[in-house]
Protein backbone atom coordinates (compact mmCIF):
# COMPACT_ATOMS: atom_id res chain seq x y z
CA UNK A 1 0.00 0.00 0.00
CA UNK A 2 1.21 3.32 -1.44
CA UNK A 3 1.29 6.10 1.74
CA UNK A 4 1.78 9.67 1.39
CA UNK A 5 0.69 12.72 2.52
CA UNK A 6 -2.08 13.36 0.03
CA UNK A 7 -3.51 10.25 -0.25
CA UNK A 8 -7.25 10.75 0.95
CA UNK A 9 -8.37 8.52 3.85
CA UNK A 10 -10.93 7.14 1.17
CA UNK A 11 -8.40 5.75 -0.88
CA UNK A 12 -6.11 4.23 1.38
CA UNK A 13 -8.95 2.24 3.17
CA UNK A 14 -10.80 1.21 -0.27
CA UNK A 15 -6.70 -0.28 -0.80
CA UNK A 16 -6.51 -2.12 2.44
CA UNK A 17 -10.28 -2.64 4.40
CA UNK A 18 -8.19 -3.19 7.20
CA UNK A 19 -6.46 0.50 7.17
CA UNK A 20 -10.18 1.39 8.52
CA UNK A 21 -8.98 0.28 12.11
CA UNK A 22 -5.74 2.76 12.42
CA UNK A 23 -8.29 5.66 11.36
CA UNK A 24 -10.91 4.36 13.92
CA UNK A 25 -8.30 4.25 16.71
CA UNK A 26 -7.36 7.88 16.26
CA UNK A 27 -11.26 9.19 15.47
CA UNK A 28 -10.89 9.61 11.99
CA UNK A 29 -13.67 9.44 9.58
CA UNK A 30 -13.35 6.99 6.68
CA UNK A 31 -16.53 6.72 5.55
CA UNK A 32 -18.85 9.90 4.87
CA UNK A 33 -15.58 11.92 5.95
CA UNK A 34 -13.21 10.08 3.86
CA UNK A 35 -12.20 12.73 1.00
CA UNK A 36 -9.82 14.53 2.59
CA UNK A 37 -5.97 14.21 2.75
CA UNK A 38 -4.38 12.29 5.21
CA UNK A 39 -2.47 16.36 6.22
CA UNK A 40 -5.15 17.42 6.47
CA UNK A 41 -6.54 14.41 8.45
CA UNK A 42 -4.05 14.23 10.70
CA UNK A 43 -4.22 18.11 11.69
CA UNK A 44 -7.54 18.00 12.08
CA UNK A 45 -7.48 14.99 14.48
CA UNK A 46 -4.03 16.34 16.08
CA UNK A 47 -2.19 13.13 14.92
CA UNK A 48 1.25 13.29 14.04
CA UNK A 49 1.81 12.11 10.43
CA UNK A 50 4.63 9.71 10.76
CA UNK A 51 2.49 7.63 13.27
CA UNK A 52 -0.09 7.19 11.44
CA UNK A 53 1.71 6.50 8.17
CA UNK A 54 3.57 3.52 10.62
CA UNK A 55 0.50 2.50 11.55
CA UNK A 56 -0.70 2.53 8.18
CA UNK A 57 2.54 0.67 6.78
CA UNK A 58 2.37 -2.13 9.44
CA UNK A 59 -1.17 -3.30 8.37
CA UNK A 60 0.26 -4.52 5.18
CA UNK A 61 3.83 -5.31 6.78
CA UNK A 62 2.00 -7.49 9.52
CA UNK A 63 4.01 -11.11 9.51
CA UNK A 64 2.03 -14.41 8.60
CA UNK A 65 4.38 -16.77 10.55
CA UNK A 66 3.95 -20.38 11.32
CA UNK A 67 5.32 -22.28 14.25
CA UNK A 68 5.45 -25.30 16.08
CA UNK A 69 3.08 -24.65 18.91
CA UNK A 70 3.31 -28.01 20.19
CA UNK A 71 6.84 -27.95 21.06
CA UNK A 72 6.27 -24.88 23.11
CA UNK A 73 6.67 -25.12 27.19
CA UNK A 74 2.98 -24.86 29.22
CA UNK A 75 3.95 -21.81 30.43
CA UNK A 76 5.19 -20.24 27.26
CA UNK A 77 2.05 -20.90 25.14
CA UNK A 78 0.26 -19.87 27.98
CA UNK A 79 1.86 -15.99 27.71
CA UNK A 80 1.49 -16.23 24.02
CA UNK A 81 -2.02 -16.93 23.95
CA UNK A 82 -2.78 -13.87 26.23
CA UNK A 83 0.01 -11.44 24.89
CA UNK A 84 -1.39 -12.25 21.48
CA UNK A 85 -4.95 -13.89 21.09
CA UNK A 86 -6.44 -11.92 24.32
CA UNK A 87 -4.73 -8.81 23.21
CA UNK A 88 -6.46 -9.02 20.10
CA UNK A 89 -10.01 -10.13 21.23
CA UNK A 90 -9.40 -6.77 24.16
CA UNK A 91 -8.42 -4.54 21.65
CA UNK A 92 -10.78 -5.21 18.85
CA UNK A 93 -14.45 -6.23 20.60
CA UNK A 94 -14.90 -2.50 21.23
CA UNK A 95 -14.05 -1.29 17.80
CA UNK A 96 -15.95 -3.85 16.00
CA UNK A 97 -18.77 -3.09 18.26
CA UNK A 98 -18.88 0.79 16.94
CA UNK A 99 -18.75 -0.41 14.03
CA UNK A 100 -21.83 -3.34 14.24
CA UNK A 101 -23.94 -0.66 15.81
CA UNK A 102 -23.38 2.23 13.15
CA UNK A 103 -24.42 -0.20 10.21
CA UNK A 104 -27.49 -1.71 11.88
CA UNK A 105 -28.85 1.88 12.73
CA UNK A 106 -28.15 3.54 9.53
CA UNK A 107 -28.26 0.19 7.13
CA UNK A 108 -30.62 -2.15 8.93
CA UNK A 109 -33.88 -1.04 7.31
CA UNK A 110 -32.62 -1.99 4.42
CA UNK A 111 -30.22 -4.78 5.19
CA UNK A 112 -32.03 -6.83 7.72
CA UNK A 113 -29.28 -9.23 8.38
CA UNK A 114 -27.13 -6.19 9.75
CA UNK A 115 -29.72 -6.12 12.96
CA UNK A 116 -29.38 -9.50 13.87
CA UNK A 117 -25.26 -9.31 13.57
CA UNK A 118 -25.03 -6.78 15.61
CA UNK A 119 -27.03 -8.17 18.35
CA UNK A 120 -24.85 -11.84 17.94
CA UNK A 121 -21.36 -9.66 17.75
CA UNK A 122 -23.27 -7.84 21.68
CA UNK A 123 -23.79 -11.41 22.68
CA UNK A 124 -20.45 -13.05 21.86
CA UNK A 125 -18.36 -9.67 22.88
CA UNK A 126 -20.15 -10.05 26.62
CA UNK A 127 -19.46 -13.80 26.49
CA UNK A 128 -15.74 -13.03 25.29
CA UNK A 129 -14.79 -10.62 27.94
CA UNK A 130 -16.12 -12.98 30.85
CA UNK A 131 -14.36 -15.99 29.38
CA UNK A 132 -11.18 -14.28 28.87
CA UNK A 133 -11.18 -13.23 32.74
CA UNK A 134 -11.85 -16.86 34.12
CA UNK A 135 -9.58 -18.21 31.59
CA UNK A 136 -6.54 -15.64 33.08
CA UNK A 137 -7.71 -16.09 37.03
CA UNK A 138 -8.21 -19.39 36.74
CA UNK A 139 -7.20 -21.79 34.71
CA UNK A 140 -4.02 -20.53 33.32
CA UNK A 141 -2.62 -19.96 37.02
CA UNK A 142 -3.28 -23.18 37.90
CA UNK A 143 -1.81 -25.19 34.51
CA UNK A 144 1.62 -22.88 34.98
CA UNK A 145 1.61 -24.42 38.73
CA UNK A 146 1.34 -27.71 37.50
CA UNK A 147 3.98 -26.77 34.85
CA UNK A 148 6.09 -25.43 37.37
CA UNK A 149 5.80 -28.67 40.03
CA UNK A 150 6.51 -30.65 37.00
CA UNK A 151 10.10 -28.68 36.04
CA UNK A 152 10.97 -28.41 39.96
CA UNK A 153 10.19 -32.16 40.89
CA UNK A 154 7.86 -30.18 43.91
CA UNK A 155 4.17 -30.63 45.17
CA UNK A 156 1.44 -28.95 43.46
CA UNK A 157 -1.88 -27.68 44.81
CA UNK A 158 -5.28 -28.84 44.57
CA UNK A 159 -7.39 -26.36 43.71
CA UNK A 160 -10.87 -25.56 44.89
CA UNK A 161 -12.31 -26.91 41.46
CA UNK A 162 -10.51 -30.10 41.42
CA UNK A 163 -9.58 -31.92 38.59
CA UNK A 164 -8.34 -29.67 35.79
CA UNK A 165 -10.91 -30.53 33.88
CA UNK A 166 -13.77 -29.47 35.37
CA UNK A 167 -12.63 -25.74 33.86
CA UNK A 168 -11.56 -27.28 30.94
CA UNK A 169 -14.44 -28.59 30.39
CA UNK A 170 -16.15 -25.47 31.10
CA UNK A 171 -14.03 -23.09 28.86
CA UNK A 172 -14.50 -25.80 26.10
CA UNK A 173 -18.57 -25.55 26.34
CA UNK A 174 -18.03 -21.86 25.90
CA UNK A 175 -15.56 -22.01 23.15
CA UNK A 176 -18.35 -24.06 20.92
CA UNK A 177 -20.73 -21.91 21.84
CA UNK A 178 -19.18 -18.18 20.62
CA UNK A 179 -18.19 -20.80 17.42
CA UNK A 180 -21.59 -21.39 16.67
CA UNK A 181 -22.85 -17.54 16.61
CA UNK A 182 -19.86 -16.63 14.09
CA UNK A 183 -21.37 -19.41 12.04
CA UNK A 184 -24.24 -17.94 11.88
CA UNK A 185 -22.28 -14.61 11.75
CA UNK A 186 -20.89 -15.77 8.56
CA UNK A 187 -23.86 -17.25 7.03
CA UNK A 188 -25.87 -13.99 7.36
CA UNK A 189 -22.88 -12.09 5.69
CA UNK A 190 -22.33 -14.00 3.24
CA UNK A 191 -19.17 -15.45 4.36
CA UNK A 192 -17.89 -11.87 5.02
CA UNK A 193 -18.90 -10.78 1.50
CA UNK A 194 -20.34 -6.78 1.55
CA UNK A 195 -22.98 -5.43 -0.61
CA UNK A 196 -21.64 -3.76 -3.89
CA UNK A 197 -23.52 -0.70 -2.94
CA UNK A 198 -21.82 -0.92 0.93
CA UNK A 199 -20.14 1.93 2.39
CA UNK A 200 -16.63 2.09 4.07
CA UNK A 201 -18.50 1.70 7.61
CA UNK A 202 -20.06 -1.71 6.42
CA UNK A 203 -16.90 -3.26 4.51
CA UNK A 204 -15.17 -2.55 7.55
CA UNK A 205 -17.44 -4.26 9.68
CA UNK A 206 -17.37 -7.38 7.80
CA UNK A 207 -13.62 -7.59 7.03
CA UNK A 208 -13.38 -6.84 10.85
CA UNK A 209 -15.83 -9.69 11.54
CA UNK A 210 -14.12 -11.86 9.35
CA UNK A 211 -10.40 -11.23 10.67
CA UNK A 212 -11.73 -11.82 14.14
CA UNK A 213 -13.02 -15.23 13.11
CA UNK A 214 -10.32 -16.35 11.53
CA UNK A 215 -7.98 -15.18 14.89
CA UNK A 216 -10.92 -17.05 17.54
CA UNK A 217 -10.70 -20.59 15.43
CA UNK A 218 -6.28 -20.13 15.94
CA UNK A 219 -7.14 -19.23 19.41
CA UNK A 220 -9.43 -21.93 20.65
CA UNK A 221 -7.34 -24.54 18.30
CA UNK A 222 -4.28 -23.55 20.50
CA UNK A 223 -6.44 -24.11 23.99
CA UNK A 224 -8.43 -27.31 22.97
CA UNK A 225 -6.14 -29.01 21.12
CA UNK A 226 -2.89 -28.13 22.16
CA UNK A 227 -2.87 -26.34 25.99
CA UNK A 228 -6.24 -28.62 27.17
CA UNK A 229 -4.92 -32.68 26.51
CA UNK A 230 -1.06 -31.41 27.78
CA UNK A 231 -2.94 -29.43 30.91
CA UNK A 232 -5.03 -33.06 31.44
CA UNK A 233 -2.08 -35.45 31.06
CA UNK A 234 0.40 -33.39 33.26
CA UNK A 235 -2.19 -33.33 36.47
CA UNK A 236 -2.39 -37.45 36.05
CA UNK A 237 1.41 -37.58 35.79
CA UNK A 238 2.09 -35.51 38.81
CA UNK A 239 -1.06 -36.84 41.21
Amino acid sequence: MNINENKTVAEVVTENIKASNVFKKHGIDFCCGGGISLEKACAKHNVEYATLEKELIAVDEAPNRTYDYNSWELDFLIDHIINIHHSYVEQSLPIISQYAEKVATVHGHHYNEVIEINKLFQEAAGDLAAHLKKEELVLFPFIKQLHKADKEGTDFTTAHFGTVNNPINMMESEHEAVGEIFKTIAKLTNNYTPPEDACNTFRALYASLDEFEQDLHQHIHLENNILHPKAIALEKKLA
